[in-house]
């Protein structure tokens, strides 16, 4: 290959420098290499990043053009059609070849298609790689060939597969073209919010590769006591790595490897859940609007806006609850356990949509991920892929009770709460007035009173269910 050969690098889910396939490729072609942001919300159809992902995002941009520059190279930024913003640089570049990593979204594996055979029409070489999965979605089989529905079976079968490679470090130095493309700047990219909600985002994340390899770190040291306290959310005992991985500011494998070595076995396959959701999303490509399981798409949600934006603001009554969506409010992110208390609460409790629920974790999570938002939310409606039976509603008294038996999450979020005794913390409704007076709280006041009757709401919620099965 003459040393001349300029390849461009498509950056998109995979914003770093170490362990990026699309970069150690071009890099191995010995000429110069030009690295590329295209910034295109509108060919994410229905699924445009939210509010909190493009915060994050302008953020990791930030640190990865700061990571090229440490190898001698810069990020063009550019915004518009990605084919057409390619071939103009390809154009100014004389660029050869194009490489990058591949994306998994419906919406966007038509539109890759069409470009790598645009450009390979165009004469060049155009190559695409797996830099966020394990294993690529079409990789896991059924012995009849076909998708899996269900997890375990689907683990069972990775387990039987070569494990991941190792991961590759970055590159020492990047050649420089003999002349830069336009970039624009990236505040011109406009993904900061107009008015500062997200100022305390700042004081829980460090994004880019950076953070998230300091993340691992962290994480790796702990991760013997991950199996036994991954459940707790007052705990830091989960890795707090998925806004790093969606982003591709780490590379699974060296998350993958990094895990291995310390024996946690249990985090291992919970990555394995997050290809499994992949798998899922690129089998049934349908699943972000509409039920997997097709005897739910007739199920009797209920129009409740007003009951929506309570669960939306952390204001049902149930402390638990309120504690999550006041924690993704604030942070961006909500601990997994909880996660799955406050989606039971809407669709069961509330009998409103998951649909909704994916919705509003898509504007407001920072790790945002269209395959594991659907899994997880289909998984909470009983209509998915591996879903819990929609006749499992989680009671949020003694989920909260069970998992935060301490009370340091509920007091965390809901400061009016904090005075309140453990055995009242999780009901604050079933407390004495004494009680609730010498700890401040004036219920439908300073806290509210509970939006719903659980033990009704899950009569109904199964009412709802034999009219689907019926």
């Amino acid at each position: 290959m003459a040393d001349d050969s300029t390849s461009i690098v498509w950056f998109r889910q995979d914003l770093r420098v170490r362990d990026n396939p699309a970069l150690l490729a071009a890099a191995s072609r010995g000429g110069p290499v030009v690295p590329v942001y295209i910034w295109s919300p509108d060919d994410h159809g229905d699924w445009e990043p939210g509010g909190a992902r493009k915060w994050w995002l302008h953020h990791s941009l930030q640190s990865l053009r700061e990571s090229l520059a440490n190898l001698g190279s810069r990020l063009v930024l550019r915004q518009g059609d990605p084919l057409e913003e390619l071939r103009k640089v390809i154009r100014y570049t004389g660029g050869d070849a194009v490489f990058w990593n591949r994306r998994y979204e419906p919406d966007l594996i038509g539109r890759d298609k069409n470009i790598k055979q645009a450009l390979k029409n165009d004469g060049l070489d155009v190559k695409s790689f797996n830099g966020l999965l394990m294993r690529e979605p079409w990789e896991v089989q059924t012995n009849s060939g076909g998708p899996y529905k269900v997890f375990t079976p689907f683990w069972k079968m990775c387990l039987n597969l070569p494990e991941p490679e190792k991961p590759k470090p970055a590159p020492k130095r990047l050649p420089l073209p003999s002349r830069w493309p336009a970039s624009e700047s990236l505040d011109s990219l406009g993904l900061l919010p107009r008015i500062d909600w997200a100022s305390g985002f700042s004081e829980k994340w460090t994004p880019g590769e950076g953070g998230g390899q300091e993340k691992l770190r962290r994480f790796i040291n702990v991760s013997a006591d991950y199996a036994d306290r991954r459940d707790v959310p007052g705990d830091e005992a989960t890795s707090r790595l998925s806004p790093h991985l969606h982003h591709g500011e780490v590379s699974i494998r060296d998350v993958y490897h990094r895990a291995k070595q310390h024996h946690a076995q249990a985090y291992i396959r919970e990555l394995g859940w997050r290809d499994f959701a992949y798998h899922v999303l690129h089998h049934f490509p349908h699943t972000p609007q509409a039920p997997l399981q097709q005897k739910f798409a007739d199920f009797p949600w209920r129009d409740d806006p007003e009951r929506l934006t309570a669960w939306q603001r952390g204001r049902t009554g149930y402390p638990i609850v309120d504690a999550g969506m006041r924690e993704l409010w604030t942070t961006g992110w909500m601990h997994n356990r909880v996660r799955m208390i406050v989606a039971s609460f809407l669709v069961k409790d509330l009998l409103i949509s998951w649909a909704e629920g994916a919705r509003w974790f898509w504007d407001t999570l920072v790790d945002a991920d269209l395959a594991n938002n659907t899994l997880g939310w289909q998984w909470a409606g009983g209509c998915g892929a591996d879903a819990a039976p929609y006749f499992r509603v989680f009671n949020p008294v003694l989920q909260g009770k069970k998992f935060d038996g301490d009370g340091a999450y509920v007091r965390r979020w809901c400061p009016e709460l904090s005075r309140l005794p453990d055995p009242h913390l999780h009901a604050p409704w079933e407390a004495p007035p004494g009680v609730l007076r010498e700890a401040g709280v004036q219920l439908g006041e300073s806290y509210p009173e509970p939006i719903v009757n659980h033990q009704r709401a899950r009569e109904q919620a199964l009412e709802a269910l034999g009219s689907v099965k019926s």
